[in-house]
């Protein structure tokens, strides 16, 4: 198991910290993440180089993905990789494409919703849930009590739209922070759930 953050490693246009350079609490996560996945999300690693802003961005992202819902865990990552293929976030594709994979146990769905989701498998109420989500996304000024209403007349919940917008804004955020620092993929989540 390689442990090293090495500095020099091309994962980003910023510096990334060695793990023996790292708070006690932040390297454990990054190491419990490696123990599970079999290597640490190249975000974590460039988001690491700030402490306060790691724990932070890494306490809303697991109450959005892992906490409780109306949505499931694949709906989740549903959203964040139609809302990421609209924002040309690569990396965000990739790694939530592999997950979303991996939780809708679906070889394909991760390509059909990042590219076209109008187009994808999907029931009318996931449907609708990202109709929402991409409105948050792309115009969330121009969100109406008719598309809330749209949403719900497909079965969602008030509950369901604070979490999609929730997940759609978070990602938003992560999005722009990825592309703005030229975050790469780990190669692993590439072949993930295929």
């Amino acid at each position: 198991m390689n442990t090293s953050l090495a500095p020099n490693e091309a994962i980003a246009c910023f510096d990334v910290p060695a793990l023996t350079d790292l708070p006690e609490d932040i390297r454990e996560r990054l190491l419990a993440t490696q123990t599970k996945a079999g290597f640490i999300p190249n975000v974590m690693r460039v988001l690491a180089r700030r402490p306060a802003e790691f724990r932070a961005f890494m306490a809303y992202h697991d109450a959005l993905m892992d906490g409780e819902s109306g949505l499931s865990k694949a709906e989740r990552e549903m959203i964040v990789v139609a809302t990421s293929g609209a924002n040309h976030c690569l990396y965000c594709v990739v790694a939530h494409g592999a997950i979303l994979r991996i939780r809708a146990k679906n070889t394909t769905i991760a390509d059909q919703v990042a590219t076209n989701y109008r187009q994808a498998d999907l029931t009318e109420r996931q449907r609708a849930m990202l109709d929402f989500a991409m409105k948050v996304s792309r115009d969330a000024a121009n969100l109406s009590g008719s598309d809330r209403q749209t949403a719900r007349q497909a079965g969602l919940t008030g509950e369901d739209l604070w979490d999609i917008a929730s997940i759609a804004a978070f990602f938003a955020m992560s999005n722009r922070l990825a592309s703005a620092t030229e975050m790469k993929p780990n190669a692993e989540f590439y072949s993930m759930g295929r």
